[in-house]
């Protein structure tokens, strides 16, 4: 009967930490995939506040967004408005021919009750979308066009061109990971590297990588 490996990892801060009476030769000869892993010692996500001063451990959490108001629809009038948006954008994913159309049928149906639609247009609806505060990050956009050596004939079109460039900012796009509740503890929150036992260098996600333990190294020299 075959026994499946184990695979342990042992958790070092610059050096390599035994575990409990067991050596770390003994290990290998116990469990041959195991690998050793390192982090930082000025750098281990411990929870802090504004100001960088370490929290209690057994300090709970601040409340996820503390002034949500179960009412407040914000950018949407209303519950129908944030519905009928989730519904044509994100379920029925309609074209903007395609939701013109039905915004005007259902501005007819008012017409006679002095009402309107929830949205004058694609446009107001896709403008609404675009400035939701909650679990969304505003796009933005710069345009570019091509400024380096022209041929002087027959100058291709893309040099002529004009491009945009649409991103959402990076920055405010990591806050909301670090902020959701949902995220806890499933990601590393300091860079690190892990080797086997035969020094090969494995590589995870970002943390493992060689570009943050780098910065986290270069910033390290620099406090000192």
């Amino acid at each position: 009967m075959a026994v499946p490996l184990i695979h342990l990892q042992l958790m070092v801060v610059h050096r390599t930490v035994l575990s409990g009476r067991i050596t770390l030769k003994s290990m290998v000869r116990l469990f041959p995939c195991v690998s050793r892993r390192t982090v930082t010692d000025e750098f281990l996500g411990m929870p802090c506040d504004t100001d960088g001063n370490y929290l209690d451990p057994s300090m709970p959490p601040p409340p996820h967004r503390p002034t949500d108001d179960p009412d407040d629809w914000t950018p949407y009038g209303s519950r129908l408005e944030f519905e009928t948006a989730e519904f044509i954008f994100s379920r029925n994913q309609m074209s903007a021919g395609d939701i013109d159309i039905l915004l005007d049928l259902w501005s007819a149906s008012l017409f006679k009750h002095g009402d309107q639609p929830p949205f004058a247009s694609h446009q107001e609806l896709y403008d609404t979308i675009d400035s939701t505060p909650l679990g969304d990050v505003p796009w933005e956009s710069f345009s570019v066009h091509y400024n380096g050596i022209r041929p002087e004939n027959d100058v291709p079109s893309w040099m002529d061109a004009e491009y945009d460039v649409w991103f959402r900012n990076p920055h405010t796009l990591v806050q909301n990971i670090l902020s959701n509740p949902d995220f806890d503890n499933e990601f590393d929150y300091t860079p690190l590297q892990e080797h086997d036992m035969d020094g090969n260098h494995r590589f995870e996600n970002f943390m493992s990588g060689n570009w943050a333990w780098k910065q986290a190294v270069s910033q390290n020299l620099l406090l000192y």
